[in-house]
């Protein structure tokens, strides 16, 4: 055997023929078989030279037929044929670079030879003249039309060729992508031949892995065709890495064939192709971003380098160095060659392996200032990159049988602590949703530990809802609903609304069925919700407006205080924390751990009025219901449903009704589901009344029967009254009385409502004409009103005052029971409001400050209903605790306040003080001639079991021992924004810093309300779209979302004429407070139950009790000074009552109250007394009996009368809103205590006692 392929034999698989016998090859090369002299013996050994060999001559025998092997060489001599496979690729390439050349020589050539000859023959033209001109012009042009046409078939061509390659089409994508794989697989075929002998003979037609890899080159080879004519510029395409690699790779199988041997050679070349892997990601829409586009190109250049690199060495190191005669070979593998290159860009060289031919040591070399440059930059770039890569970046994958929810917005870690505090309290039946939390910041540490918490319900993905990408991350498309968290704290409102409008939008955009609950801060930006197309409260959208239910909540606390404290902890989940103790903590929490829930009455309830219900759930299913949804049988409001709150005894349940409850669990609202009037009238433990096996109904909510006729039908409250129903707060007396077509029909010139009738109605006025000096208002002798204390300034945002307004100003308050609003704040920032208040009766500004106690006085704060402290400021300051410093400030300049010993005199002159604003001409403002005015109150003014409520021998345990009346008994509540600031409200209160604001004494006594305790809303919502609907139209007064649209088109409510419709919207239930201490339910106050107290006043009244409002101290039986009380929500049948008690509880609309104060102005005195004479069933029943009355009725009457007569005498010209027979109190014109006045004070529900001067009402 010849030298030159020893040296790899022993290593099996060195040279080409190394290590075995020397053969000839026959001549036959297509054969499968080899012809061996028979002659011929074992030959010498491999250190034998190659001219001894071939000087032996063996005795020649019949030639041998053997079978190719790998291991077999292909001739006798031990030739290597590599110079061939070598040969084919670098003729190509230079061959074509060679006619490339070629072609551009002669192409300039003939373009410098036709550009002097078309110079010529231009001068020729020019000589010839224009007419001669024209003849020779001729035939060039039909020359330059057929090279036209001939240049426009080819470039149709190489455009077709360009699409193929670009993938602009489907075809030319699946071609480029085939591509691309092929040569992967081309690339998977050499390392597989890697494990084989550089050089070996292969037979074509047996080898498999050949005859794959000659279909793999011809694809590529026709591939390569197209890339030429696709190219522009023939001569960099013949450059190009690509076209290299084809070079090198494409000639040599065609060679392989041919010579039945394959060489590995350059094969590793194909690995340049993943350079282009980034390329394909990108063409199938796989990277989209730029970083993922970076970071896969830097992967494909450094692992194609490092496989490429890999390939040369392991082809010159098996191989050996040309000049040695190929003998300095060593036997490496190829994965060795890979772990040889990493370790050498590394600059780390164990030494353990390491080339040894003189090429592999040369190209180290040169590899090595370029390998450690790459790996230098490129490695620390792609940890870079995959360090940065989003942590949450996935996707979510749906869980079948479970549904998913989107919560996106406002994400930190405070508001997403509560919302996971309410949305997954175990109160709630099994919560089988998944939260998946989308925003495009990654949360903190404290963030994630608490989404790590609640792993198994919480997942997070970073990004935005505004990318389509992101949307369809979370599964948007099957999500059960979306909700948008707002930032309460923003300095900017607006652009915060306008943010979540446009998430809104988005995915909206993406998918316009999904449902959408939002918060809002600022209510005219609801509106805005509204032009979205696919936005349809009815499919489940909602906008949660935080000013709105803000403002609303404290508006109802001026009416019944204590409410938005109980209101607030109805929609809250809370667990019940049991105390046993004596205290008053007791049984507010017990009050606290029930919630609002809803679940449909069992068919035992149809055909029974819904105080018969609302009775039998109470007493024996321990259930307090509230409301039902009302589902109306007219075929034009057919699938319309309204929420009825307390709508009296003539409504009946239909089936399939919908109840609102209050209890502590959801299990317990069950009971009104599975009661049976078979099977479980006997039991007397609510918790025995489970499913039993009778045949239920089933509801269709298309086959209601009607148990309403259309006349008595309502929207949004309750039903109208008829003359059979129970006991009603109803007068008799004709003469004062017109009948319901005199009420429709009364007034139907003039617009005292808006287009709704559901608020009370005036027509615009300049802010000029309400405005109070200091002086005016103390003239005025304010008594019995609103006090609201704003801060604000030109620059401050809007908070939007007439969400407090509007349910001030519900129409289902008679117009003299409106307290009178006074605003004092900056008139710069009252104009910026007042385009939104000047629609609304008995409103006055007085320009000042909160906390000037001199406007304070004047606006007579000691003698208000409530007084309501805001700030518009207070997301300006950076820090937290300082955000609600002028609230604090104003209300402990209030408590501290000190007041004369007596009021005075009130001064008034004849024709008394009209303030700015108000009309005098109007029959209505003008002051009645003998008659006193009655404190208005919440209940109604006719009811003397609200209005007579402190009694002289009947004061509870309860001393205030102060030398002068100070600030603190004054009713206040306000906003905080920070809840751990309510511990500065109280200076003698004990809670901690750390209590939770629902635990603390200022919000359990209705003094203080932040904004925090309305994101359990959210969660609510989302679990019944029906809670938010009734507490709307509890706290709103009546606000309905045609309304909104209307305020949405003019931005301002719309005066309309009083019609029947719109007569019949103000009949509708409202909240009351009802005292203990006197009336028909006195007897109760002492001792009794409540459950009795309940069941008396819904089948006497139909008025529904759900709370009470009771002294901090009244458990306690000696005297205490504290005059602070707290809210007990749904208390048990069995709890004792106390006659200082206050009872919360949903009041009928008083048709009776309201009446024309023109009658009685034309009644004469002799009409007044029969009146007085004339029964009433506003009388309170049995009450001739009662102890410590001073006086009997009669002795009362005369006594009035004669006072009233001595009134006119003198022209004193006071007023009255109630009728003459109503009890009115003796009110003489002489100095009151103020001591005494606020003693009664605490026993009033809403309003005060001291007669005012005559304030003129600009009724319209």
């Amino acid at each position: 055997m010849a030298n030159g392929g020893g040296g790899g034999g022993s290593s099996g698989g060195g040279g080409g023929g190394g290590g075995g016998s020397s053969l000839r090859m026959s001549s036959n090369i297509h054969a499968n078989h080899l012809s061996l002299d028979a002659s011929s013996s074992s030959s010498s050994s491999s250190s034998s030279s190659s001219s001894s060999s071939s000087s032996v001559h063996e005795p020649k025998m019949d030639a041998l037929i053997i079978p190719v092997t790998m291991e077999v060489p292909c001739d006798s001599r031990g030739q290597r044929m590599w110079w061939a496979f070598l040969a084919s690729s670098m003729v190509t390439f230079f061959g074509g670079l060679f006619i490339i050349l070629l072609w551009r020589t002669l192409k300039y050539l003939w373009t410098v030879c036709c550009h002097c000859g078309g110079k010529t023959k231009e001068a020729q033209k020019i000589n010839n003249g224009s007419s001669q001109a024209d003849g020779t012009l001729k035939p060039v042009d039909e020359k330059e039309e057929t090279v036209a046409a001939e240049v426009g078939w080819m470039t149709s061509v190489k455009d077709w060729a360009g699409v193929m390659i670009s993938a602009q089409t489907l075809t030319g994508r699946v071609l480029v992508v085939l591509v691309f794989a092929l040569s992967i697989g081309a690339l998977v075929i050499y390392f597989i031949d890697s494990s084989n002998p550089i050089e070996s003979c292969q037979n074509f037609y047996k080898d498999f892995t050949l005859q794959i890899d000659m279909a793999f080159n011809v694809f590529f080879l026709l591939y390569f065709g197209l890339r030429f004519i696709a190219a522009n510029d023939k001569l960099w395409f013949w450059l190009e890495v690509n076209s290299v690699v084809d070079f090198f790779t494409v000639p040599p199988v065609f060679v392989s064939v041919y010579l039945n041997r394959s060489w590995l050679g350059l094969r590793f070349l194909r690995a340049l192709r993943l350079i282009q892997f980034s390329e394909i990601l990108q063409f199938l829409n796989i990277l989209k971003t730029s970083n993922s586009i970076k970071l896969v190109n830097l992967l494909s250049i450094f692992i194609s380098t490092w496989l490429t690199a890999a390939g040369f060495i392991h082809l010159v190191e098996n191989s050996g160095d040309p000049w040695e005669n190929f003998q300095n070979n060593q036997a490496l593998t190829y994965w060795e060659c890979v772990y040889l290159l990493m370790v050498t860009m590394s600059t780390v060289g164990y030494g353990d392996v390491y080339a040894k031919t003189t090429l592999g040591r040369l190209f180290m070399v040169f590899f090595i200032l370029g390998g450690l440059a790459m790996f230098a930059s490129y490695v620390p770039e792609i940890i870079e990159l995959i360090g940065n890569r989003k942590k949450y970046g996935g996707s979510y994958s749906a869980v079948s049988g479970r549904k998913h929810i989107v919560v996106c917005g406002h994400i930190t870690l405070e508001s997403v602590s509560n919302f996971l505090k309410d949305f997954l309290h175990k109160d709630r039946d099994d919560v089988n949703v998944e939260i998946v939390f989308l925003h495009n910041i990654s949360p903190n540490l404290e963030l994630e530990a608490l989404f790590k918490r609640h792993f198994t319900q919480v997942e997070f993905y970073q990004g935005s809802v505004l990318n389509p990408h992101d949307l369809a991350r979370v599964k948007i498309e099957s999500a059960d609903a979306c909700l948008i968290l707002a930032n309460k704290y923003c300095a900017d409102p607006d652009a915060e609304d306008a943010s979540n409008i446009m998430r809104v939008i988005s995915i909206k955009n993406y998918h316009p069925k999904i449902r959408i609950i939002t918060q809002m801060l600022q209510y005219h930006n609801k509106a805005h919700l509204l032009n979205i197309p696919s936005w349809n409260w009815k499919e489940g959208d909602d906008a949660i407006c935080l000013a709105e239910l803000k403002l609303g909540f404290i508006a109802q606390s001026c009416l019944a205080q204590g409410l938005s404290t109980m209101l607030a902890n109805l929609f809250s989940m809370r667990s019940f924390i049991k105390i046993e103790e004596d205290t008053w903590q007791k049984y507010y929490l017990e009050g606290v751990s029930n919630e609002m829930y809803t679940e449909y009455l069992s068919s035992a309830f149809v055909g029974l009025s819904f105080p018969t219900v609302c009775e039998l759930c109470f007493v024996k299913l321990k259930l307090l219901m509230i409301a039902i949804e009302y589902k109306s049988a007219n075929r034009e409001s057919r699938s319309r449903k309204r929420i009825l709150i307390n709508p009296g005894n003539h409504l009946k349940i239909q089936e399939g009704t919908l109840g609102f409850f209050i209890a502590s669990d959801a299990k317990e609202v069950k009971r009104a589901f599975f009661y049976c009037k078979a099977c479980h009238d006997d039991i007397t433990d609510p918790k025995r009344i489970k499913k039993c096996g009778c045949k239920r109904l089933i509801y269709f909510e298309d086959e209601q029967p009607s148990t309403l006729s259309p006349k008595k039908k309502q929207r949004n409250g309750g039903m109208r009254n008829s003359p059979s129903s129970s006991p009603k707060l109803m007068r008799h007396d004709p003469l004062l009385i017109p009948g319901n077509d005199q009420i429709d029909n009364m007034d139907s010139n003039v617009k005292k409502y808006d287009s709704t009738g559901m608020f009370h109605w005036c027509a615009p006025k300049a802010i000029e004409k309400v405005i109070l000096t200091r002086s005016e208002a103390a003239m005025t002798v304010l008594s019995g009103h609103v006090v609201v204390c704003i801060f604000g300034d030109v620059s401050s945002a809007l908070i939007g005052l007439r969400n407090l307004v509007m349910p001030l100003r519900a129409s289902n308050f008679h117009y003299h029971e409106l307290k009178h609003i006074v605003f004092v704040g900056s008139i710069e920032y009252l104009k910026r409001e007042w385009e939104t208040l000047h629609n609304f009766p008995k409103v006055s500004i007085l320009p000042g400050t909160p906390l000037s106690r001199a406007d304070l006085r004047a606006v007579n704060i000691n003698l208000c209903d409530m007084c309501v402290i805001l700030s518009a400021n207070q997301n300006n300051i950076d820090d937290t605790s300082l955000q609600d410093k002028e609230c604090i400030l104003a209300s402990l300049n209030i408590k501290s306040m000190q007041f004369d010993d007596s009021i005075g005199v009130l001064q008034a002159n004849s024709q008394g003080f009209t303030p700015p604003g108000m009309d005098r001409s109007s029959p209505d403002n003008s002051p009645v001639h003998g008659m006193l005015r009655q404190p208005s109150i919440t209940t109604g003014v006719n009811i003397p079991i609200i209005t007579e409520l402190a009694k002289p021998g009947k004061l509870p345990l309860v001393s205030v021992n102060q030398e002068k009346n100070s600030g603190t008994h004054i009713l206040m509540i306000t906003e905080l924004v920070n809840d751990t600031n309510v511990q500065f409200l109280d200076q003698d209160d004990d809670d901690d810093p750390d209590t939770e604001l629902y635990l603390t004494q200022p919000f359990a006594c209705g003094t203080a309300f932040a904004v925090s305790v309305l994101d359990s809303l959210m969660s609510a919502t989302y679990f019944n779209d029906n809670i938010l609907t009734l507490i709307r139209t509890l706290v709103t007064g009546g606000a309905t979302p045609e309304l909104e649209a209307l305020i949405a088109e003019e931005n301002a409510l719309r005066g309309g004429y009083s019609t029947p419709q719109t007569l019949a919207n103000r009949d509708r239930c409202r909240v009351a407070q009802l005292a203990l201490l006197d009336g028909p339910f006195a007897d109760l106050g002492d001792g009794g139950c409540y459950g009795d107290l309940f069941c008396k006043a819904l089948k006497t009244y139909n008025m529904l009790c759900f709370g009470i409002y009771r002294l901090r101290d009244a458990h306690l039986s000696t005297p205490s000074q504290c005059t602070k009380r707290y809210v007990i929500t749904n208390p048990p049948y069995e709890f004792e009552l106390v006659p200082t008690d206050l009872i919360f509880c949903l009041m009928q609309f008083d048709h009776n109250a309201g009446q024309s104060r023109a009658s009685l102005s034309h009644s004469s005195h002799s009409s007044q007394s029969s009146s007085k004479k004339s029964s009433s069933v506003h009388s309170i029943p049995s009450t001739a009996n009662r102890p410590n009355r001073p006086k009997s009725r009669e002795s009362r009457d005369k006594q009035n009368a004669t006072r009233m007569n001595r009134m006119g005498q003198a022209e004193k010209k006071w007023f009255t809103d109630e009728p003459d027979n109503a009890y009115p109190r003796n009110i003489q014109i002489k100095p009151m205590s103020t001591h005494m006045a606020n003693q009664i004070n605490q026993y009033k529900s809403t309003s005060s006692l001291i007669p005012p001067i005559r304030e003129v009402e600009d009724e319209c």
